[in-house]
């Protein structure tokens, strides 16, 4: 008998009988290998299907007594997924039909028999053309039939695989499937039974043509599911289901369970159901945060205790295990949460899933043809951009959902976490402690007595070493130490992280004995009574006392108020010692500096030293502080909430609007008293850590004034102090600064700071105060790939001074720190520097970014302001850069620009950058080149194909390659945004310190240009006619004083000088009381030092002035001083001479025109001669550049701009010191009786402020009387036996080394022997007179040949011999050969040599030579003719070939040899030469 063909079984095979051989020993192959029919598949393995068929115990929201219960439940998740087949079936007829308003649902338990009624449009009554079956029977009775296969439908139901009701008939005992079609007017009625395998005839009626609905009864197989009856979990969470879909479908359709009516007519009133539970246990109901986002999405949000929670739907299915759909609406919530936890407390550091643990998220949501993770429709799985529909939550809510209390759990949910973490480093009180590396543990730590045991905190190693020192006089039992490694983490602002890897702090919980989050009233359970803070007497000393402070309030505040637990031990910070060895120790500046004033300016015999740090007292001193305890060990008390304000005031990012306001009522000379033996926590704030905060600010943002911070201020001070035009070592110059001007920081920092003023890369300086010799870095790494600060030299750039004209130095407040003056409070450019380069720093409070601006465009705008004219606006400008910066967006906070860098398109696939926006640099972005080509986890396609990289130190060039669809898409988003070639500046940030201290925020460059107008003019009045408050004194006008007096000066020099040279005054082997006296009864001016006060001397201070005058007593009745002279005694031998009376005449001449000028000038015309040749020195520095750009080294001439450096100006008078009495220039009218002197050849004129002139090597006529005049003077002198006599000379050939071949050395040296010449170079008159008196001469000899024409010429190029330093004994012989005789200064050289070759001197020969030919009787125009070819010949390479014939004895070049305490002087023969020869005088590399 053939067996009855499977509804719609495609295979014949299957339904073909085949006689089955049988094994009776085993199974046969049919047995073994067996293909089903679904149908017996679906019975055989239902758990694909429909889920476990055993009973599983889970705890789940059920629906009992009308309220929604969450408890734990035993269920087959097979029945109940069979039943909620046909719900969901009910729930998609409302998506087919909108007009369904009914669904009803009952559940009769003892008969086992659920139906399922919904209205709307039926099933279709008809016949199947295809499968010859009416349609209901083809949907309810066969499998994998459907209405939803065809995907090109978005849909939003539930159904989709053809399973669906097919499943629940297959696990029933009886399966009915009623419907009405009113548009056929056909009822329809059909029974399965046996599990789908029996189907009875359908029974087809009429209907009214308005009558739709479906109705399904089944009675559940109940054996299937090893149950025997419906239990009430499985009704309860049947019931359930039945509220979920009311909540789902929502008030247009009435869901009624059993004939009655569902109390839910809304998706809000469905999740009240859950809420209204939840909140029974709590004593707030749970917040609810609701939004229908748009037709398909609905969401309600509440909050969760520690664990995720959500129930969400996707057309009408129950996603209980959520999905794509929840994550979506979840991350939103959670990221907008996080932000603002995190922004609250930075040290949370929470993460997505913390917070996602306290919501509880409601969603029901349509989505097109949805895709599950299985036939259970447990998780939705299909990707969010397929859902067909957006859920974009409003900011609105997400603002309602952080104000709902979840950012308070959390906040308290992350203390929580973090108080456990930190409990795992917790201490605890006992007596032996190891493992804790440099502790020196008190004996008693941890015992019985530990309540009386001190830890003392050290700042450093160093200062440990003093305090060990200390305690070895109050004994080990009761104090111990522990040094800390620098500034203690700020743990109010630190991250979670950061403190728990922060082993400082985990070694003081330990050394402690503290325990996380425990109140303390006493110290019994700690390991120590007190805490003692020993740091230095500095602002980082006071930093690191506010941070442990900080540390114990933000953990154990109750520590605070145990009185005496914190306690610091101040050291002196200054000590004064009488020679009488009485000591007086102060330990406050305001202290010190009171004691100063009671002396009354006199503290003869007072000597004093700083201590600045710990490690400055001896351990002697450590035990003498530790004998008197009480006197340097003070109590913190705590008085009342005040002090804990202060301390958070001090360290919480919450309090930055008060922070700021706390700094801007600093008033200077705020200072803690230390006498008080209590201090008040809120006092240690607002008198000690206030100074650290002001300083730190000070170090961070630059004063308006001259664009600079203390640092690089401190640098442009020793640059001008050691006139820098002679370049040294970066590292070099930094120990310079570091002594010059009381650097306290790492001298690394200092470099740093140097390389950084020297940078001259694109998006650096605009104008590089100092000139970058070597690599200093470039664009490349922006800066950072600079050579190591010993390898790289440098010096002031030549533009400096004409930003910083010498003329203003005088006017400037210089600041005076343990006793030495250092840099000036700010500097006055002539234009605003931090226009010009830009600034960025972050301070205590304040951070501040000003962009580089123009500088040729803020001298037009200056010039503007001094014709009263209005301003234009300026945009920021970088030096170099080809790119692009447009105004993109102005508000009232200030201006945003766009920068964009420049990309041009070569061809279809190729794209050149050519600049990059500034400061990106270009190592960086050929990585993001190379990310885009390659890909990485943020790029995952490749963009581009490759590139070519064309850059250079200075250009930037790339060629990139990418296919034309990618190039197309480029140019659609835009080039510089895909190849991220824009960035943006703004001017919102210009925080500055105004003139007076105080910071400031400028809106406009305009507004700070306007500020620095105002001030920068009243300077040049100042300059000029400002009136200076002197006591008992008429006020002066400055520089007119200076000038006159200095020409009075310079009258004096010239009668002292001719009447040595005639006879009328003798110098030599006199005492000196009677020099004094002739020279005040021939009327020559005194010059007295004002009175110096007399100060206590100060230990390791550079002192400045000169060496204490031992002559400075009164030698006479008469009321003549020493020094009153001695600024005509103290010039060198070798200044005696004509040529020194004609330079001298020649400046008298240069400063009266200067008095004439100034005396004319108005302010304003003296700043517009300043701006003009700044713009010229501008204009030159382009030449420049652009000649090193295309590698030309042009020739320029001796008065090169590009050498040039503005001219001497007065320094501060502020010192009464030799050395400022002879830089200060006045013009005074010189005695007619001087002006028959020869005239001197005028100096090069120079462009910018007036300089004094050099020295210019000049031939001097002489008659015979001055010639018998000058002999006697010899004889004179020779009473001094200087062995400085030509005979003497030949012992220096033993010194000389050979001369390169091609110089005919060897003919004339035995005559070079005879009668060699020595020579002296001229001293300029911008040496300093009151050191050359004892200067060591180290003058290079080279022996000139007789009569040689053109040998006259040597002079003008003949370079300076290095100066020795004095008391060297090996060059002492050297030394006094180089010294010559008044009267062979005073002859002129007929004959001199030039060697081109390097250490090459060619030396006059001497005027007593008689093969040499005698000068004297020349007139002025041979005079002229002489100096004119001095000029010709150093601008001539080719004009030394006439004296290649010449015999030439060179000295070698001698290594330079240490001095200590004398200025190194330079000695030069030419005017080309001075310059260079003589700047850097003021300054050797181990000077002072």
């Amino acid at each position: 008998m053939a067996t009855k063909k499977v509804p719609l079984q495609t295979s014949n095979n299957a339904n073909i009988p085949i006689s089955k051989p049988t094994n009776p020993s085993g199974k046969t192959i049919e047995e073994t290998y067996q293909k089903k029919t679904q149908l017996e598949h679906i019975l055989l393995r239902p758990d694909t299907y429909i889920g476990s068929i055993e009973k599983h115990s889970q705890s789940l929201w059920v629906f009992e007594d009308g309220q929604m219960v969450y408890k734990s439940i035993s269920y087959v998740p097979g029945l109940y997924k069979i039943f909620d087949e046909i719900l969901v079936n009910a729930a998609d007829n409302k998506q087919r039909d909108p007009t369904m308003d009914s669904v009803k649902v009952t559940i009769d338990v003892e008969q086992n028999c659920i139906s399922v009624y919904n209205n709307g449009d039926g099933v279709p009554v008809e016949i199947h053309q295809e499968e010859g079956v009416y349609v209901p029977e083809m949907i309810f009775g066969h499998l994998l039939t459907s209405s939803n296969y065809d995907d090109t439908v978005k849909k939003t139901t539930g159904g989709r695989n053809g399973y669906g009701a097919k499943l629940t008939n297959i696990f029933s005992t009886e399966f009915v499937i009623e419907t009405a079609d009113g548009r056929r007017q056909k009822k329809y009625k059909q029974v399965f039974s046996n599990n789908m395998g029996y189907k009875s005839n359908p029974v087809i009626t009429k209907c009214k043509e308005g009558e739709n609905w479906t109705k399904v009864t089944f009675k559940p197989d109940l054996a299937k599911f090893n149950m025997t009856h419906l239990e009430d979990d499985v009704v309860a969470l049947m019931k359930k289901r039945v509220v979920d879909l009311a909540g789902c479908l929502g008030k247009t359709v009435k869901v009624e369970l059993n004939g009655q009516r569902v109390p839910v007519k809304s998706f809000l009133d469905y999740v009240n159901l859950y809420l209204q539970t939840a909140s029974k246990n709590r004593p707030e109901p749970l917040p609810r945060i609701a939004e229908k986002v748009n037709d398909r999405w609905e969401i309600c949000v509440s909050l969760s205790e520690g664990q995720f929670q959500q129930v969400s739907f996707v057309n009408g299915i129950a996603t209980i295990k959520g999905g794509t759909h929840v994550d979506y609406v979840t991350n939103q919530i959670t990221n907008h949460v996080m932000t603002i936890v995190n922004k609250k407390n930075k040290n949370a550091n929470l993460k997505a899933h913390a917070v996602k643990n306290h919501l509880w998220v409601f969603v029901n949501a349509l989505i097109d043809n949805p895709a599950f993770d299985s036939q259970t429709k447990e998780t939705l799985t299909i990707r969010q951009s397929s859902f067909g529909s957006k859920c974009e939550l409003s900011q609105e809510f997400l603002k309602k959902v952080a104000r709902s209390g979840v950012v308070e759990s959390l906040l308290s949910w992350a203390d929580f976490k973090q108080g456990k973490d930190l409990k795992k480093t917790d201490g605890t009180k006992k007596q032996r402690l190891t493992g804790i590396a440099k502790l020196e543990d008190a004996n008693d730590a941890g015992g019985r007595n530990s309540d009386k045991c001190t830890l003392i905190l050290t700042e450093g190693d160093s200062a440990k070493a003093l305090a060990m020192a200390g305690i070895s006089v109050v004994g080990r039992n009761y104090y111990g130490v522990f040094p800390l490694r620098g500034k203690l983490l700020n743990v109010r602002e630190a991250s979670h992280k950061q403190i728990m890897e922060n082993c400082e702090i985990q070694n003081i919980k330990q050394i402690l004995g503290l325990q996380q989050g425990k109140e303390y009233d006493s110290v019994k359970t700690l390991r120590y009574g007190h805490l003692m803070i020993m740091t230095d007497q500095d602002h980082d000393g006071s930093h690191i006392k506010g941070l442990l402070i900080n540390f114990i309030h933000s953990f154990w505040p109750s520590l605070l108020k145990i009185p005496s637990f914190m306690v610091e031990f101040i050291t002196p910070i200054v000590k004064a010692t009488h020679k009488s060895g009485k000591v007086l120790s102060f330990y406050s500046m305001p202290e010190y500096e009171s004691w100063k004033e009671s002396l009354g300016g006199n503290a003869s015999g007072w000597s004093t030293k700083y201590y600045k740090g710990l490690g400055t007292s001896t351990s002697k001193e450590g035990k003498e502080y530790f004998n008197d305890l009480d006197k340097h060990k003070k109590d913190f008390v705590w008085k009342d909430e005040q002090d804990g304000e202060a301390i958070e005031l001090a360290f919480s990012k919450k309090k930055i609007e008060a922070r700021k306001n706390w700094l801007r009522h600093f008033e200077p000379g705020t200072f803690l008293d230390q006498r008080e033996k209590l201090i008040k926590y809120s006092d240690f704030v607002n008198k000690e850590l206030i100074l650290f905060s002001m300083a730190d600010l000070q170090r961070s943002i630059p004063s308006m004034v001259d664009g600079l911070k203390p640092g690089q201020r401190k640098i442009l001070f020793c640059s001008f102090k050691r006139n820098f035009v002679k370049e040294a070592k970066v590292a070099q110059f930094s120990g310079y600064v570091s002594e010059h001007s009381a650097y306290h920081h790492g001298e690394q920092s200092l470099a740093s700071t140097i390389i950084g003023m020297a940078q001259d890369f694109v998006g650096s300086n605009n104008i590089n105060l100092l000139q970058p010799n070597g690599q200093f870095g470039t664009r490349h790494q922006g800066g950072k790939d600079h050579a190591s600060a010993r390898y790289i030299f440098t010096r002031l750039s030549p533009i400096t001074r004409f930003l910083f004209p010498k003329d203003d130095d005088i006017l400037l407040d210089y600041l005076n720190e343990d006793g030495q003056s250092i840099e000036p409070t700010w500097y006055m450019p002539i234009i605003p520097t931090v226009l010009v380069n830009g600034s960025e720093g972050i301070g205590t409070g304040w951070s501040s970014y000003i962009p580089n601006y123009n500088p040729r465009d803020i001298i037009a705008n200056l010039r503007r302001l001094l014709n009263n004219e209005m301003m234009e606006p300026m945009d920021p400008w970088y030096k170099g850069f080809r790119g692009t910066i447009e105004k993109t967006a102005t508000k009232e906070a200030g201006v945003t620009y766009t920068v964009s860098g420049v990309i041009e398109e070569v061809n279809e696939t190729t794209v050149r950058i050519t600049e990059l926006p500034i400061r990106r640099w270009t190592q960086d972005y050929k990585e993001f080149l190379e990310s885009i080509m390659t890909g990485n986890d943020k790029i995952k396609d490749p963009f581009i194909k490759d590139f070519r990289d064309h850059t250079d130190d200075l250009n930037v060039d790339f060629e990139i390659y990418l296919s034309e669809e990618n190039l197309i898409t480029a140019k659609q988003e835009g080039l510089l945004k895909k190849f991220k070639l824009t960035t943006t500046i703004s001017t919102s940030n210009m925080h500055l310190f105004d003139p007076k201290g105080v910071i400031k925020k400028y809106d406009t460059p305009e507004q700070i240009l306007e500020e620095f107008f105002l001030l920068r003019l009243e300077y040049y009045e100042n300059r000029k006619a400002s009136y200076l408050d002197l006591p008992q004194e008429i006020p002066l006008k400055i520089l007119l004083e200076n000038l006159e007096m200095d020409l009075l000066k310079l009258e004096n020099k010239v009668r002292f000088i001719l009447a040595v040279v005639n006879g009328e005054i003798i110098v030599s082997n006199r005492k000196r009381a009677e020099l004094f006296l002739e020279l005040r009864d021939k009327g020559f001016a005194p010059f007295p030092k004002k009175a110096k006060i007399v100060e206590a001397a100060v230990a390791g201070a550079i002192d400045d002035a000169d060496d204490a005058d031992e002559n400075s007593e009164l030698v006479s009745t008469k009321g003549v001083r020493a020094s009153d002279y001695e600024y005509l005694l103290s010039m060198a031998i070798g200044t005696l001479t004509l040529e020194k009376v004609q330079e001298l005449c020649a400046d008298r001449d240069k400063m009266n025109q200067e008095v004439d000028t100034l005396r004319k000038a108005t302010p304003k015309a003296l700043w517009l001669r300043d701006l003009d040749a700044l713009e010229n020195e501008l204009n030159e520095q382009d030449i420049r550049d652009e000649e090193t750009k295309n590698g030309l080294k042009k020739n320029r001439a001796p008065g090169d701009p590009g050498r040039k450096v503005s001219r001497q100006a007065p320094k501060n008078p502020r010192k009464p010191t030799k050395k400022a009495a002879e830089r200060v220039i006045d013009p005074m009218e010189i005695s007619a009786s001087l002006e028959t002197v020869p005239e001197v050849a005028k100096p090069h004129d120079q462009v910018g402020v007036a300089k004094k002139p050099p020295a210019k090597k000049t031939s001097v006529v002489l008659n015979d009387d001055d010639d018998e005049e000058v002999l006697e003077l010899k004889d004179r002198l020779a009473a001094y036996n200087l062995k400085s006599s030509p005979e003497h000379v030949p012992a220096i050939e033993t010194e000389v080394s050979q001369v390169p071949a091609k110089k005919k050395e060897p003919a004339q040296r035995p005559a070079a022997r005879k009668k060699p010449a020595t020579s002296v170079s001229v001293i300029s008159d911008d040496e300093k007179d009151d050191d050359t008196s004892d200067e060591d001469f180290d003058v290079e000899v080279v022996a000139a040949p007789e009569g040689k024409k053109g040998a006259k010429k040597a002079a003008a190029t003949a370079k300076p011999a290095p100066a020795t330093k004095r008391g060297a004994p090996a060059n002492k012989k050297t030394r006094l050969l180089g010294q010559k005789l008044i009267t062979d200064v005073l002859k002129p050289s007929e004959n001199a040599g030039i060697s081109p070759e390097k250490k090459v001197r060619k030396i006059q020969a001497s005027p007593f030579d008689k093969k040499s030919g005698s000068l004297l009787g020349r007139t002025s125009e041979d005079v002229e003719e002489t100096s004119k070819g001095s000029d010709e010949q150093s601008a001539s390479p080719s004009s030394t070939d006439s004296t290649t014939e010449m015999n030439q004895v060179v000295m070698p070049a001698r290594a330079r040899q240490q001095r200590t305490n004398i200025a190194q002087r330079r000695y030069v023969l030419s005017d080309s030469e001075s310059d260079q020869a003589t700047e850097d005088s003021d300054f050797n590399e181990d000077e002072d």
